[in-house]
């Protein structure tokens, strides 16, 4: 079974990865970097539209985010 926190480490693994800034990827999806941040900390995760637009933007496979592959 998937739980949350496999999807939030996933999240978590993309933004890193990508090497933006929060700042930026808060800009880039019009959210607030606090809104970010607790993305980043695994505090909350996105909205379905929020997380389809993060993983467009952060150019990462959404099956693999949702634990899929």
């Amino acid at each position: 079974m998937i739980t949350l926190e496999q999807i939030q480490i996933r999240i978590i693994e993309a933004v890193r990865q990508s090497g933006m800034t929060q700042t930026a990827i808060a800009k880039a999806l019009n959210i607030s970097q606090q809104t970010v941040s607790h993305y980043v900390k695994g505090d909350k995760l996105p909205a379905l539209d929020t997380l389809a637009n993060l993983c467009k933007l952060l150019d990462a496979d959404a099956n693999y985010i949702l634990c899929q592959n």
